[in-house]
């Protein structure tokens, strides 16, 4: 069993565990969902996913608390994709981010996800300042990020793409 995270009125967010391997290959084989992450060819198998899984999302929940998790369909208790936040060793920022199996694009789910996840950091977590990364053509996700009221913070050049970072603080300024 997960831990269970929050909900939206059509999503339960909760950790992954290793009986999410089918699930995470899935929302990773079509090349669409990495094309702009710098993930391309990262989960080609299903030992990669559990790999991923196990030694990445698992370790972190141990070291940090928090690192993606699943975005489950209520409807169908199935898994479609990853939310929420990471501790971007890289750039030494949490990131918030999201992949969905592309079936499940232009519902509104990225947005409905990650504003739980916002939510429940403001409510939960000792976190206060997030970004978002994103690379320049991916309008769709420059979208869920303004949707998710967050400001833009700058323009750089990072494993080949153009990104634009958003930023937000989580904790009222007093």
């Amino acid at each position: 069993m997960s831990k269970f995270i929050t909900q939206t009125q059509r999503l339960i967010i909760r950790e992954f565990n290793l009986d999410d391997v089918q699930a995470v290959y899935d929302f990773n084989a079509d090349e669409r969902v990495n094309r702009y992450t710098g993930d391309a060819g990262v989960i080609q198998s299903l030992t990669d996913a559990e790999r991923i899984i196990r030694d990445i999302w698992l370790t972190e929940y141990l070291q940090f608390g928090y690192a993606r998790w699943a975005v489950v369909l209520k409807e169908s208790n199935q898994v479609i994709g990853f939310c929420g936040f990471k501790n971007d060793y890289r750039i030494n920022e949490t990131d918030i981010g999201y992949r969905l199996a592309p079936e499940h694009w232009g519902k509104g789910y990225a947005t409905e996800a990650n504003q739980a996840c916002i939510e429940y950091a403001k409510a939960k977590m000792d976190l206060d300042y997030i970004v978002g990364d994103v690379v320049e053509q991916n309008q769709a996700s420059i979208n869920v990020l303004l949707k998710l009221g967050m400001k833009f913070n700058k323009r750089f050049d990072d494993l080949g793409f153009k990104i634009i970072r958003y930023d937000m603080y989580l904790k009222a300024k007093s």
